[in-house]
């Protein structure tokens, strides 16, 4: 038999009208479950840009000496290293009267403890940003015996258990959305599986009448595909919306700068969007045409 397009979609639409409750339930299960899927897509997108403003905002510094205080030429001489060193993003120079200003906003109620210190007790020191953190050992480790340099000070088993961390959660969230996806497919391929058992009745008369495989396949599986797309419109809709209300709150938040990074931006939210879309309008179609295939051989 010849497959047309009018009888495709004519043949679709009556299925879909005549079992709306199934097909209903079939979207709601696309809709749960890719949204579920979606959530954990975002959070980890959203833990991967928080990583990378967190490892930007790793940072070293390097003490000069203040007794005897390291000479003009020292200090230069490390100023010419860090700009030639590829392994150093930025760089800048704080002198003693810049360092004393920021000890007293340190120490603002500490009075007694700020007017026993002048800015020549305060070394002067470079605070330097690395290209990726991973490389804020080496960068240490090479000013660690350079002349004039008094100490290299940064928060080295911080930022080890920063890079952890954070490894670990993008790890964590990518297994997990895994999960999900494959949670939902079986979940989805069930649920259409039921819709196609209540008709299998009319596909064995189908198969009586002398249609083949394919014509009795592809309505089902242009039925399935609707009912993923539009369970997957409903997923993105809410995630997207649960973007926004959480930007919304992370905005007004005190914990703003902290909590930022972990809310994705539109065009991330629209990338996700996009593929669980996709992959519920495939999921959709070949669940139908996997669950109807059982009933194929009469």
């Amino acid at each position: 038999m010849a497959i047309s397009v009018e009888y495709v979609a004519k043949e679709t639409a009556n299925n879909l009208r005549r079992n709306i409750l199934m097909s209903s339930a079939a979207v709601l299960c696309v809709a749960v479950s890719l949204a579920l899927v979606g959530m954990a897509l975002l959070l980890k997108q959203g833990v991967a840009n928080a990583t990378i403003q967190w490892r930007n905002g790793v940072d070293l510094s390097i003490y000069m000496k203040v007794d005897p205080p390291a000479t003009a030429s020292q200090i230069q001489a490390v100023q010419t290293q860090l700009s030639q060193m590829p392994e150093v993003k930025s760089f800048y120079y704080v002198d003693q009267p810049h360092a004393f200003t920021e000890f007293k906003k340190m120490f603002i109620n500490e009075p007694a403890f700020t007017e026993t210190v002048t800015a020549k007790d305060l070394p002067p020191s470079f605070r330097v940003v690395p290209r990726h953190a991973e490389l804020i050992d080496q960068i240490g480790a090479h000013f660690n015996n350079v002349e004039g340099v008094g100490q290299v000070a940064y928060a080295a088993k911080e930022v080890h258990s920063l890079l952890k961390i954070t490894r670990i959660l993008q790890l964590g969230l990518l297994f997990f959305a895994i999960v999900l996806l494959l949670s939902a497919s079986l979940l989805i391929l069930n649920t259409i599986r039921m819709a196609i058992f209540a008709r299998r009745r009319e596909v064995g008369v189908m198969k009586l009448v002398g249609a083949t495989n394919w014509f009795i396949r592809i309505p089902f599986m242009i039925e399935g595909m609707v009912q993923g797309l539009v369970g997957a419109l409903v997923a993105f809709v809410f995630v997207y919306s649960l973007r926004g209300v959480l930007h919304n709150l992370v905005g007004h938040s005190q914990s703003s700068n902290f909590l930022g990074p972990l809310v994705v931006s539109s065009r991330d939210a629209l990338g996700t969007g996009l593929a669980i879309i996709f992959v519920g309008a495939a999921v959709g179609a070949v669940g139908s045409a996997v669950a109807v295939t059982r009933f194929l051989d009469v």
